[in-house]
């Protein structure tokens, strides 16, 4: 999941992920490096906020917003310098500060079927 994604994104991508505990947020993101063709071992942020992956053919930036607790919190991590690098982000449970995000923000809520698998609905806002 996210490589096909990781393929074709270009310089400026922003990706605001949504779902629950489980759905599949930090795999899509790791599919998403591969797919730009990062060698790196992807992990969730959720202690450090933010990973930066330089190894692929865009710099990626990875962002977990569970634990923050005010956009103040994420400005304060260099959120406009990041959305400024000309790389790609990724941010994970986007949705607890959706303000933060410029208008052509790719929007992807990834759900659980109750047979397991995931589904990946896109979307933007206005």
């Amino acid at each position: 999941m996210g490589q096909s994604h990781g393929r074709s994104a270009a310089a400026g991508s922003v990706f605001a992920l949504v779902g629950d505990l489980g759905a599949g947020k930090t795999h899509w993101t790791r599919g998403f490096l591969k797919g730009l063709g990062s060698p790196v071992e992807v992990t969730s942020p959720t202690f450090g906020l933010v990973h930066e992956y330089p190894g692929g053919r865009l710099p990626a930036f990875h962002f977990d917003f569970y634990r923050v607790d005010s956009p103040q919190e994420i400005l304060a991590l260099g959120w406009d310098e990041y959305l400024d690098a000309n790389g790609i982000i990724v941010a994970e449970w986007a949705d607890r500060f959706p303000k933060l995000f410029p208008p052509h923000t790719q929007w992807l809520e990834i759900t659980v079927a109750r047979d397991g698998s995931r589904m990946l609905k896109a979307y933007q806002t206005s």
